[in-house]
C-alpha cells in the first residue's frame, strides 16, 4: 500500500515552479463552516526524558531525597563523619534512610551535602521550603544545620543561608523550615550537618533522616509538591487541547519490571517508590547513571496539571510489554486474559481513580483524599505505545473488550508502531481498524526533506477510511539531514505540515509535538519544544509554532483555496520536495473570526490577497496579522537567550472583505478578521 498526496478540500499548496514573486490569491468562503475542529487538536506530550520530571518541570531541588537510587544509596549525595543507610524507614515503599552519628569531637562532623540534578538552582530573594522526617532514636535532641553552600567561590564563606531544625522526637515526624537565598545561582548544594545543640556543639548523638526535600515556595499554582512555575507556565500558554502523558517509552520499560506504573506514583509522596528510567542507559553516548524517577510528578499531578491548563488528559498506559527495541517477544505478559489480568485492572482502576465516585470506588477515594473530590472527566485512554504486529495485537484484543464493558464512555487510543510508512504502520491500522479502536497514534519524527514529501499526507482517503478510526499525530518533529536539534528551518517546515493537519480536521483529530521539555545538561534527545537550565528556560521556534496553532484553531474548518494572478486554483498534486505558499482557513464561532494560516517555505517574499466570500462586509478595517520569522535558518531560542526568535504583532488594512499584504520569505503568518 502506498499513501498518495492529492490536494482536495480547504487548503492548496503552491510550488516552487509556481510561487515566484507573482500575485497569490487566497479565497475562503467564509459562509460555508466545514469540518468540527476538536478541541483536542492541538496539544502536548510529555515524556521524562532529558530530566523532564526530576531536575525539571517538577519542582524538587534534591536529587535520591529518599536514598532509594541503587545499587549507590548515596548517589547524589556527599557524607561525611558518620553516615550508615539502614532500610527499616517509616514508608513501606521507601524503607531506606540515613543515620548520622556524632564523632564525638569538637572538629569532626557528620552530614550530607546534596548536589541537585546538575546543581540546584537558586534565585535572588526567593524563598525555599526544607522539609526532612526524621527522629532521635536515642531521644536525645539533636539540630540540624541547613545551608546552602557555593563550593566554587571565592569568597570566605561558602555556605549564604542557613537554618536550625530542632529534631527531639524518637518517633518519626516531618520538619519544616524556609530559606531565602540572598543571590541567583545556578549551582548551588545544599548542606545538612548534625550538631548536639544550637550553638554548634557536635559532640554526641544520632539522627535519622528520609524524604529530604526542598522546594521553591513559588510553585505553579502553589502547589507544596509542585511544578516549576516557568516550565508549567509555558505549557500554559500554548492553550493546549490534550495532555499525553506519562510517555513514551517509559511506559514500557527496558524490562517490564521497569515499566511505568502509574500506581506507584499515587498516594503519599513519602512512600512512591522510585524506578529506574528507561531512558538512564539508552544511548551509551549519552548515559546517565544517575537517571531514576521519584514519581513524586505521578498521575494525580498529570491530571491536576491538565485540569489547570485547560486540557484534556490523554494518559498512556502499558499493554503488557516490555520495548520492543529492546527485547525479544518472550520479555512480555502471556497473551491469555490471566496473564494481562493486571493489565485489564490498571486500564479499568485508572477510570475509576479519574472518574469514579469516591463513595463507592477506593480508587476514587485516594483521588479525594488527595484532594480532589470532583472527578477529572477523563474521556481517552491509550493502552500501548509505539509497538507494533502480531505481540501488541494478541495483547490489545484481549484488553480493549475489557475496558469497553467496564467503560463504554471512554475513547481508547491503540499505535501504528514507531513508523510513517513502512509495513508495521499499514498493518497497525489495519489491526486498528478491526479492533475498532477510536483514535490510531502515528510517530514521525523526520528531516525536513520528509516532511516536504508528506505536505499532503491526510488528504488520502482511500487509505484513510471515512468511518474508521480517526488520527492522533502523537509524536512528531522535524530536524535537517545531519543536524538534529532545534533551529528555525526545521520549524518551518513543521508550520507547512500542520496546515495539512488542519485543513483534515475530519480526520486528524489530536496532534502533539515531541519531546516536550530537555535540560541543558542531561538531554538524550532532540529537537525539543522547550529548554532549560536550572534557572532559566526558553520557548523554541517549533514551540511558537505549536502554540500559533493551538492559540488559533478555530472550531470549524473553512473551504479555502489558492491560485496565481487571478487564475484557476490550482488541484493538481504538489511536487514532493518542493518548498512553496501553504494556506488554511478556520472559523472561530466563538469570537466570531476567520483565521487564515499562510505558511511561507520559498526564499522570497510572497504579495498575496485574501478573499473573503459569503460574508458581506467585517467588523473592523484592520486585520490582527502574527508574524513568526523563520528565515534566520540555523537560529533558535536558547535559556541565555530565550527571546530571540518570537512571533511579532502588526496589523493589517482591509478593504471590503479583502486583504493584501505580503507574506515574508520563509515564514509563519496569521491573519485574524472580525466577522
Amino acid at each position: 500500500m502506498k499513501l498518495t498526496h492529492l490536494l482536495t478540500g480547504a487548503a492548496l499548496a503552491l510550488t516552487a515552479l509556481t510561487a515566484q514573486a507573482a500575485d497569490n490569491v487566497i479565497t475562503v468562503n467564509a459562509k460555508k463552516a466545514g469540518a468540527p475542529i476538536q478541541p483536542t487538536m492541538y496539544g502536548i506530550f510529555f515524556e521524562d526524558i532529558n530530566f523532564a520530571a526530576d531536575g525539571g518541570l517538577y519542582a524538587e531541588l534534591v536529587k535520591n531525597r529518599s536514598f532509594e537510587f541503587s545499587p549507590d544509596h548515596l548517589m547524589g549525595w556527599q557524607a561525611f563523619g558518620k553516615v550508615d543507610i539502614k532500610n527499616d524507614g517509616p514508608f513501606e515503599r521507601n524503607p531506606h534512610y540515613a543515620r548520622l552519628t556524632s564523632m564525638n569531637h569538637r572538629d569532626l562532623w557528620t552530614g550530607l551535602q546534596n548536589t541537585g540534578f546538575f546543581g540546584i538552582g537558586l534565585h535572588k530573594d526567593a524563598e525555599y521550603r526544607f522539609s526532612v522526617w526524621a527522629r532521635v532514636p536515642d531521644g536525645k535532641p539533636v539540630t540540624l544545620w541547613v545551608q546552602f553552600v557555593d563550593q566554587n567561590t571565592m569568597e570566605e564563606h561558602q555556605e549564604f543561608a542557613e537554618a536550625d531544625v530542632r529534631v527531639d522526637s524518637r518517633e518519626w515526624k516531618k520538619y519544616t523550615v524556609t530559606l531565602k537565598s540572598p543571590r541567583t545561582i545556578a549551582k548551588a548544594n545544599l548542606c545538612i550537618t548534625m550538631c548536639g545543640d544550637r550553638h554548634r556543639s557536635n559532640i554526641g548523638g544520632t539522627v535519622d533522616v528520609e524524604h529530604v526535600s526542598l522546594f521553591p515556595t513559588d510553585t505553579w499554582m502553589g502547589h507544596e509538591n509542585g511544578m516549576r512555575k516557568d516550565l508549567a507556565q509555558a505549557l500554559a500558554d500554548m492553550k493546549p487541547g490534550v495532555f499525553r502523558f506519562p510517555g513514551g517509552c517509559i511506559v514500557e520499560g527496558t524490562t517490564l519490571e521497569y515499566r511505568y506504573q502509574w500506581k506507584n506514583t499515587v498516594g503519599p509522596v513519602e512512600n512512591r517508590p522510585i524506578n529506574k528510567n528507561r531512558w538512564e542507559n539508552t544511548f551509551t553516548y549519552r548515559y546517565y547513571p544517575d537517571y531514576f524517577q521519584s514519581y513524586g510528578l505521578g498521575f494525580f499531578e498529570f491530571f491536576q496539571l491538565a485540569e489547570e491548563i485547560g486540557a484534556d488528559a490523554l494518559p498512556v498506559l502499558n499493554v503488557g510489554m516490555a520495548c520492543q527495541f529492546q527485547n525479544d517477544d518472550k520479555a512480555h505478559a502471556p497473551a491469555t486474559k490471566e496473564g494481562l489480568q493486571q493489565f485489564i485492572d490498571d486500564c479499568i482502576d485508572l477510570i475509576d481513580f479519574a472518574n469514579g465516585d469516591p463513595a463507592t470506588n477506593k480508587w476514587a477515594k485516594l483521588r479525594a483524599d488527595m484532594g480532589h473530590p470532583k472527578p477529572f472527566g477523563l474521556k481517552f485512554l491509550a493502552i500501548g505505545n509505539e509497538q507494533w504486529e502480531q505481540p501488541y495485537f494478541d495483547r490489545l484484543a484481549i484488553i480493549v473488550p475489557e475496558v469497553r464493558k467496564a467503560h463504554p464512555e471512554i475513547k481508547i487510543v491503540g499505535t501504528s508502531g514507531p513508523n510513517a510508512e513502512d509495513g508495521h504502520f499499514y498493518n497497525g491500522w489495519k489491526a486498528m481498524s478491526e479492533l475498532k479502536a477510536d483514535l490510531v497514534d502515528e510517530h514521525f519524527y523526520r528531516t525536513i526533506q520528509w516532511y516536504r514529501d508528506q505536505m499532503n499526507r491526510y488528504d488520502d482517503r482511500n487509505f484513510y477510511k471515512k468511518n474508521g478510526p480517526r488520527v492522533f499525530a502523537g509524536e512528531y518533529a522535524c530536524h535537517d539531514s545531519g543536524k538534529k536539534w532545534n533551529h528555525s528551518g526545521a520549524s518551518l517546515y513543521e508550520a507547512a505540515f500542520m496546515i495539512n493537519i488542519e485543513r483534515n480536521a475530519d480526520l486528524v483529530h489530536m496532534a502533539t509535538y515531541a519531546p516536550l521539555f530537555a535540560h541543558v545538561e542531561g538531554w538524550q534527545w532532540r529537537p525539543d519544544a522547550i529548554w532549560y537550565d536550572n534557572l532559566n528556560s526558553a520557548r523554541t521556534t517549533a514551540y511558537h509554532v505549536q502554540a500559533l496553532y493551538a492559540q488559533n484553531k478555530g472550531t470549524n474548518v473553512l473551504p479555502t483555496t489558492l491560485s496565481i494572478d487571478g487564475g484557476k486554483a490550482s488541484v493538481n498534486p504538489v511536487e514532493k520536495g518542493k518548498d512553496g505558499v501553504f494556506a488554511s482557513a478556520v472559523l472561530d464561532a466563538k469570537a466570531s473570526e476567520i483565521i487564515v494560516k499562510v505558511v511561507n517555505t520559498t526564499a522570497e517574499a510572497q504579495p498575496t490577497t485574501i478573499n473573503l466570500t459569503g460574508v458581506k462586509k467585517l467588523a473592523a478595517t484592520t486585520a490582527n496579522v502574527i508574524t513568526l520569522d523563520l528565515s534566520n535558518y540555523d537560529a533558535d531560542n536558547t535559556p541565555t537567550d530565550p527571546h530571540r526568535i518570537e512571533p511579532k504583532q502588526s496589523t493589517a488594512a482591509v478593504s471590503g472583505t479583502s486583504l493584501s499584504v505580503t507574506v515574508p520569505a520563509k515564514s509563519f503568518c496569521i491573519y485574524k478578521l472580525k466577522k
